[in-house]
């Protein structure tokens, strides 16, 4: 060999190195995992930096026990942590497992208070919830929450709404402090929401063809809609064939989101109303997410089932019958009306029914 191409040679190789030395440094310091997986980690008393970082290597929480120890110390100098029993994931970056080691442990102090976010809740009813527990002022929320200037200063690491964050306020159990600024609550719901779903899921959100906003609106028909979960795929699969074929979606949760109200049935008058929200009389999504989705229906929302329904009909049990054309649709309605007859008839005849 030459001896210029056996330096050439020597210097493709050095390359390469360094490309798979910066490559292996740059992994280290990225989440464990994609996937939500809670891990209770008992920090000792008096445990260091060092112990503390050994302990979540070993437990599986980090990649690295070396990369936490230096982002710890960049990123905050001072290393404080609590004695106790701390729920971390895999799917957290060093970032935030140093902040949440550095809140302290499971057991919140007497003046927070434990507020629970069920699926499905829209806007307006998390800010009641946490109006009536006495986290936060219910109209400075809703402000915050709906106010396009507002929330082009919140911090985010996806694409933020321009109008409203219905549907990014992630459901989940939260812990917070009385009277705690409304801008405040609503990061730590962005931050679940990004921890979640959006940072987990990046990539398979973009290898989706769809937006993000886009997902989180079908997701929150799903939640709406779906009583049971093996059929969230299966809606998801609905709405994307409706979609493509430009019909429009008609589904029921969405007028009642349009209405402001929450009940078991839609009425035909309901239908009527005027607003881009009544999939009924506009085609294509609404213009937003109706509710705040869970995990699941955000996930059925990303990979919708593959199959040729058009249609579905709720059932008494909350299941739903699926159905590719309207003749068949129009056997299922008329099945699930003789179940809900016969279930309302059998009612009656219960004794003191």
């Amino acid at each position: 060999m030459k001896p210029g191409r056996r330096v050439w040679s020597a210097v493709l190789l050095l390359t390469a190195i360094l490309a798979g030395i910066c490559g292996w440094g740059w992994l280290q310091f990225q989440p464990a995992s994609r996937t939500y997986r809670p891990v209770s980690v008992v920090v000792e008393p008096g445990a260091n930096l060092t112990t503390v970082s050994a302990v979540l290597r070993r437990q599986g929480v980090i990649r690295n026990a070396l990369a936490l120890r230096w982002v710890a110390r960049s990123w905050n100098g001072r290393w404080k942590v609590r004695a106790g029993l701390y729920t971390l994931s895999p799917d957290m970056s060093l970032a935030q497992i140093i902040q949440r080691l550095q809140q302290g442990p499971e057991q919140p102090p007497a003046d927070q208070v434990r507020v629970t976010v069920p699926e499905g809740y829209t806007l307006r009813q998390i800010a009641e919830v946490l109006h009536r527990q006495g986290v936060t002022d219910r109209e400075q929320f809703l402000a915050c929450a709906t106010d396009g200037a507002q929330i082009a200063r919140l911090q985010a690491d996806f694409p933020l709404p321009a109008r409203t964050l219905e549907g990014y306020l992630y459901p989940d159990t939260y812990y917070f402090r009385r009277k705690t600024p409304a801008v405040q609550v609503i990061q730590t719901f962005l931050a679940n929401f990004s921890r979640r779903f959006a940072r987990p899921y990046q990539q398979e959100i973009r290898a989706s063809g769809r937006t993000l906003h886009h997902l989180v609106t079908v997701a929150s028909l799903i939640e709406r809609e779906a009583r049971v979960p093996q059929d969230r795929a299966r809606i998801a699969g609905v709405l994307d064939n409706r979609l493509q074929r430009g019909m429009r979606l008609e589904v029921d949760a969405s007028v009642l989101y349009a209405l402001g109200t929450h009940r078991e049935r839609v009425l035909y008058r309901d239908l009527k109303v005027d607003s881009p929200y009544n999939t009924y009389r506009h085609r294509g999504l609404p213009p937003g997410p109706i509710a705040n989705p869970g995990l699941e229906a955000l996930r059925a929302a990303l990979h919708p089932e593959p199959h040729a329904y058009l249609y579905y009909v709720a059932r008494p049990d909350g299941s739903h019958i699926f159905t590719s054309t309207y003749e068949a649709h129009q056997a299922a309605v008329r099945r699930a009306r003789a179940e809900r007859a016969t279930l309302e008839r059998r009612k009656e005849e219960r004794p003191g029914g």
